[in-house]
């Protein structure tokens, strides 16, 4: 891995900047993801890129925005750089699936991610017992120390 995937990797602490989900917990590589996609002029450059899950990058794609489902406006999507996942999202156990992660989208940024990304098909596929999903959820510390480390 390159120095700069490493540093991507690193500060997103081997989770998808999107969903959360930890690298550990799929077969396939994570991609190192261009936020605002180079054919929008988005440059290679640690603030422009994001560590992501195949299943995220796929699906966001070069997007920037997608409509909120409560208003079908245009709305921005969550930017990993710009946005705090805490307050854009919440994570609960138990509300899809039995023992499942069900990621809520608190703000109009987080329910159109949630909504384009579809962020819950993939994680009704997991549960909180696969041992990929153990510590899933950030902590408040760790939550606060990816904070810092942007």
């Amino acid at each position: 891995m390159s120095a700069p995937s490493e540093a991507v990797r690193r500060r997103a602490g081997n989770r998808c900047e999107y969903c959360h989900l930890p690298q550990g917990a799929f077969r396939r590589g994570f991609h190192i993801e261009h936020i605002v996609a180079r054919q929008h002029c988005g440059p290679t450059s640690l603030d422009n890129l994001a560590f992501a899950c195949w299943s995220c990058n796929l699906k966001k794609g070069p997007n920037l925005s997608g409509i909120g489902p409560a208003t079908g406006h245009v709305t921005a999507l969550f930017h990993p750089r710009e946005d705090e996942w805490s307050q854009h999202f919440s994570a609960h156990v138990g509300t899809l699936i039995p023992l499942g992660i069900e990621i809520r989208g608190l703000t109009p940024e987080g329910r159109s991610t949630v909504r384009l990304l579809g962020l819950n098909e993939e994680c009704a596929r997991w549960s909180v017992t696969n041992s990929g999903w153990k510590g899933c959820i950030p902590s408040e510390s760790e939550a606060d120390e990816n904070s810092a480390a942007r």
